[in-house]
């Protein structure tokens, strides 16, 4: 055998989907491939993103964006990110479409090496339909780490399930008789989901103005701010 055949020690090699890894052997795989977009570690399997897609994954995605957005931007102290990699524990290094985080008091601190470590108070993930990964095995995780509301966008069954951390269990926060559904967490933040699946952008960004509008927002703002101090 040839020594340019002979794999030594220090040889890092290609991270490949479904490989098996530790956190630490998959960062170490994950940054000599600059060119990768997105890859997770869930439950010590590395997944690796195929390309993205207009109408299942594009599209849905800018809209989360937008209204979280406009949150963030009317709420200091809370922090939004997109895929933003995520150290939850050794086995998980998720790479949520998107997050909302206290940034002050919250669960999660920005790590020296500038990764998020810790569960953010809110994570969203856009999916394909009910099959996807996102509701079972990344669920799990998210629930065992203490994400403590979790959005799921089924885009083809054309359904978004927000659930609500409840005694160690995610349960569906309810709609109320319009359909918007309120946050437990981040109070303020009302989302029209009939109105976001059908498109109508403006009329939900309406809506969740008139939560922003509200005492419970305002309330919200004083105690991030008071953390702060």
């Amino acid at each position: 055998m040839t020594p340019s055949k002979i794999q030594t020690a220090t040889q890092i090699l290609p991270l490949e989907n479904g490989d098996r890894l530790s956190r630490i052997e998959f960062e170490r795989r994950y940054t000599t491939m600059p060119k990768l977009k997105k890859a997770e570690l869930i439950e010590g399997i590395a997944y690796m993103g195929s390309p993205v897609r207009v109408r299942s994954h594009g599209e849905p995605h800018a809209v989360i964006m937008a209204l979280l957005s406009v949150y963030w931007i009317a709420t200091p102290g809370v922090s939004l990110l997109d895929n933003a990699t995520v150290r939850l524990d050794l086995d998980n290094e998720p790479q949520p479409d998107a997050l909302l985080r206290i940034k002050s008091g919250g669960q999660s601190i920005v790590s020296d090496d500038d990764y998020l470590e810790g569960a953010p108070e809110l994570v969203v993930e856009i999916a394909a339909s009910s099959a996807a990964y996102d509701l079972y095995a990344k669920k799990q995780v998210y629930r065992r780490n203490g994400v403590q509301e979790y959005i799921v966008w089924q885009v083809f069954d054309r359904k978004l399930d927000w659930f609500s951390l409840t005694e160690g269990e995610y349960v569906l926060l309810q709609p109320d008789d319009n359909g918007v559904v309120r946050s437990l967490v981040f109070p303020g933040l009302w989302l029209a989901v009939p109105l976001l699946l059908a498109g109508e952008m403006l009329n939900a960004i309406a809506i969740l103005q008139l939560g922003l509008n509200s005492p419970e927002h305002a309330q919200f703002i004083e105690l991030l701010a008071n953390q702060l101090s």
